[in-house]
This record gives C-alpha cells, sequence and structure tokens, in this order.
C-alpha cells in the first residue's frame, strides 16, 4: 500500500489537511460532488474514514503504531483507485462512529460492521467486503453448548453496540426463558477469550475467522461450536460491509466505494488481503 497513509487518523497528505477547510457544500468550483459534512480539498472530496482500532485482525494498531487490520487495507486500497476523493483515516471510540456518521464529521466507517435492520435506517451501507460463518467459542473441554438455547443462563463478556450483543440482548427480550448473562466490556478480545478459555465467562460468540486467529496466536484451548440457520439468522447475515453516512452526495460516494469494492474482488485484491490478515480467503461474491 502507499506510503502517504499515516497513522491514527492523519490525512493521506499533511497539506491537504492544512488547505482542507473549505466550507462544506453540493459542488467545489470545478462541478465535482462534495459530500455533506465534507469539504473540497485541492479539487477533491474530502472523505474522512472512522475505526474503533479494534477487534484485531480487522482494525488494531500494529508494531509501528500505525492503523492496520484487514477494514483499514481494504478502505486504503478502495480508494487508491478513486482520486476525485481525498480520504483519511481517524482513530475513534466504537461508539463515537455512529456519533460521527450522524453528523457527518465521518462519511464512513470501517470496524468489521455487520447488518441489521437498525442500522440499515440510519446508515448507507457498502457491498459486503468480507463473508464469514458466525460461531460460538467454548472452552475445549465443554459440551454443553450446542444452539442459542443452551445460552441461556450463561455469561458472556460483550461490546456495547455490536452484531452479537444485539441478538443476544434481542434473543434476551424475545425468547429466553432464562436471561444471558450479559457482562458489558471494553476489553480486548484476546483477554475475552482467556476468560472463555479459563471458565470465568461460558463463551464469546464470533466470527469463525477471528477466533481462529486468537486460537493460533494464543495458543488458546477453545473449540468453536457452528450454529445452525436459525440461530445464525438471529445475528445476521454472516457479511461485513462499510457503512456510510446518508449525507446529500452519499448515493454518489456510495456508487464509487461499491464500484471499487466490485473490482478489487475480480482482481483478487480482497482475496490477497483475506488471506494475508483472516488465514483465508473470505471474499464475498461480486454484486
Amino acid at each position: 500500500m502507499k506510503s502517504i497513509w499515516r497513522t491514527l487518523g492523519l490525512s493521506l497528505s499533511a497539506m491537504t489537511m492544512l488547505v482542507g477547510l473549505a466550507a462544506c457544500g453540493n459542488s467545489d468550483s470545478s462541478g465535482e460532488a462534495v459530500a455533506e459534512g465534507s469539504a473540497a480539498t485541492g479539487g477533491k472530496t474530502k472523505i474522512v474514514i472512522a475505526t474503533g482500532g479494534a477487534p484485531k485482525p480487522f482494525s488494531y494498531v500494529n508494531d509501528n503504531n500505525e492503523l492496520d487490520g484487514y477494514d483499514i487495507q481494504v478502505v486504503k486500497a478502495i480508494f487508491e483507485g478513486l482520486p476525485q476523493y481525498e480520504a483519511s483515516i481517524e482513530k475513534t471510540e466504537f461508539s463515537s462512529i455512529f456519533a460521527g456518521l450522524d453528523s457527518d464529521r465521518y462519511q464512513i466507517g470501517a470496524n468489521n460492521f455487520a447488518s441489521n435492520e437498525e442500522r440499515r435506517e440510519k446508515y448507507n451501507f457498502s457491498n459486503p467486503i468480507f463473508k464469514n460463518k458466525f460461531v460460538i467459542a467454548v472452552a475445549a473441554d465443554r459440551n454443553d453448548i450446542k444452539s442459542f438455547a443452551d445460552l441461556e443462563g450463561k455469561t458472556t463478556e460483550v461490546s456495547p453496540g455490536v452484531n452479537y450483543t444485539v441478538a443476544l440482548e434481542n434473543y434476551n427480550k424475545k425468547a429466553a426463558k432464562t436471561p444471558v448473562n450479559l457482562k458489558y466490556s471494553e476489553a480486548e478480545m484476546a483477554v475475552i477469550l482467556q476468560n472463555v478459555e479459563s471458565g470465568v465467562s461460558d463463551f464469546n460468540l464470533i466470527d469463525s475467522a477471528m477466533l481462529q486467529m486468537y486460537i493460533d496466536e494464543y495458543g488458546l484451548k477453545l473449540k468453536s461450536i457452528p450454529l445452525s440457520q436459525e440461530d445464525s439468522d438471529r445475528i445476521g447475515v454472516p457479511y461485513s460491509y462499510l457503512i456510510l453516512s446518508k449525507g446529500k452526495q452519499s448515493e454518489q460516494l456510495t456508487k464509487d466505494v461499491n464500484q471499487r469494492i466490485k473490482a478489487l474482488i475480480e482482481d483478487g485484491t480482497i482475496s490477497k488481503l483475506s488471506n494475508k490478515y483472516l488465514k483465508g480467503d473470505f471474499a464475498p461474491e461480486t454484486q
């Protein structure tokens, strides 16, 4: 990837950040579309991409103190082929991604986002950038958990607002006879999974690819329990997306992003990034 990409929210070019304070509007002086809440920088549309910097391997800060990960490299590849935009990446709290999209401070969120009805009402979604399956992570010697029904009365650590948490909250409200005990946490995923291994927590809902990466990297004695289609549907379709604000020009931005995603799938870039960061080819089908 090009070296112009900088770290932790720095712009692709320091100079464009200095001159990128032009007033917001529907178009710049050259007539190119400018997203609501964004600014024209040197005849280009300024786009700010927000990420939480977790979970690894989708978004994280690497040993060089740089933002890295599958989602990060995908958005870099997308905008390297969209010269009409001046894109930068900003690390923020996970919940602040949504607040920033609501205000159009951020035009794109990149954080292994799954789709659900509530999000679809508020944001635009890109085409999928990742296809996986959902599993239940349990200690290797446990045999009492096979489905959502077996999660009742069990304890898990969850992050607020993520698709797995929403699925469990909805299950507690609509189906559970005995609620799942949800312990809200901002702990790193490695710590959460270590707590499952040790028995502090009973299980964790997670992507199959992410779980395998943590098992390999940390030598965790865990196993994955595949979900039935019914239980998988409680979480959502097994795809990851970029989410976009619904600014006035977001329709064009979404169209441009989707065209690049299709091209990156077709030329093998998505597969290469998937194999590098996810240890397998999880490229989705082209839309």
